[in-house]
């Protein structure tokens, strides 16, 4: 048996549901962000070993083209192979319809869409504004429901990147965020997220912006994705799930970062995410100690690549017991999160 096909009893024993959802990123935004181009092996070795520790959403590549990003450029055979691994949903950004096209047709459960709300960093980005972007959520929901007689529609997430800040444009609007996750929603995506793409944001700020986006998208507000730039990652997600989040965008290592927004770097390392979820008492279905020997299949697949992370460095607390999960948060025959 491969490193790309893992035993299936090596899964956390454990059955019961999480009552956070961990969405892991680091194969896309991670991997999309440094030079050197991962093997496809190598990959699939990785994100095999992230299914191991009990990762049951896994964002693994992005559809654009391969001359723009060629760490992508085997985006569909790193699909094909992650649809394979049993309760693993599988993400896949797209920037535009064509690229949803690729990704559909490649197998992925859920598509998720960059939505700058800086029309600077959209431009630079995706070469369209925020709301050309909203157009293109519209389109790509025709498509999905256009392909679901022949499966299950796949999930549609909107992004908005640059919520808190741009290094391009700078201050950006809030009531602009909420305004533009709205049209997101009504153009038809399931859910819209908010990003802190270049590390700019701050607690009171994350709190205040997600209890509004909850109050106007009740279901349908989605994860927050933060990044460490300014070393309050934790804390922002501490703050958005006191306004109520219950998904949060994480990267092994803490890899990630934004190519197209200057000074934009590292995501929330996962490793540390889960870590302060399970001490606090607040599960997440993720095997620690599995998730920490995950570190080594990204090592092998980029040999030299600097990886972060307070809690591989510093060991797991003597004593140290996780959450037990609540068996009600989340729906196993569709992995669905539900409101807790």
């Amino acid at each position: 048996m491969t490193a790309s096909d893992p035993d299936p009893d090596s899964a956390p024993s454990s059955t019961l549901a999480p009552a956070v959802l961990i969405s892991e990123v680091g194969p896309r935004d991670g991997l999309q962000s440094v030079a050197a181009t991962m093997p496809t092996a190598a990959k699939q070795g990785w994100i095999a070993a992230l299914h191991a520790a009990g990762l049951r959403e896994i964002e693994v590549a992005s559809f654009v083209p391969a001359r723009l990003l060629p760490q992508m450029a085997d985006a569909a055979e790193v699909v094909r192979h992650a649809v394979a691994l049993p309760g693993l949903r599988v993400m896949a950004l797209v920037p535009n319809l064509r690229g949803a096209q690729a990704a559909l047709a490649a197998g992925a459960h859920k598509l998720t869409m960059p939505v700058s709300a800086s029309e600077a960093h959209s431009l630079a980005n995706v070469r369209k504004t925020p709301m050309a972007m909203v157009d293109e959520v519209r389109a790509i929901d025709a498509l999905r429901r256009g392909l679901a007689g022949s499966g299950p529609m796949a999930g549609l997430e909107a992004g908005i990147s640059t919520a808190f800040g741009c290094t391009l444009q700078g201050r950006v609007d809030e009531d602009a965020v909420i305004r533009l996750a709205v049209a997101c929603a009504e153009a038809g995506a399931d859910e819209v997220g908010l990003s802190d793409t270049v590390g700019y944001a701050n607690p009171a700020q994350v709190r205040r912006l997600f209890t509004r986006l909850r109050s106007e998208l009740g279901d349908k507000a989605g994860a927050a994705h933060m990044h460490n730039t300014r070393g309050l990652g934790l804390a922002n997600c501490l703050a958005a799930y006191e306004a109520g989040v219950r998904t949060f965008d994480a990267s092994q290592g803490g890899l990630g970062g934004c190519p197209y927004a200057p000074g934009a770097s590292g995501n929330v390392v996962t490793e540390d995410l889960v870590f302060m979820f399970e001490a606090m008492g607040v599960a997440t279905g993720v095997d620690l100690a599995r998730l920490l020997a995950a570190r080594e299949a990204l090592r092998a697949g980029l040999p030299g690549e600097p990886i972060y992370g307070m809690t591989p460095e510093a060991g797991l607390p003597k004593g140290f017991a996780p959450a037990a999960a609540p068996a009600h948060s989340r729906d196993t025959s569709t992995g669905e999160m539900r409101n807790v």
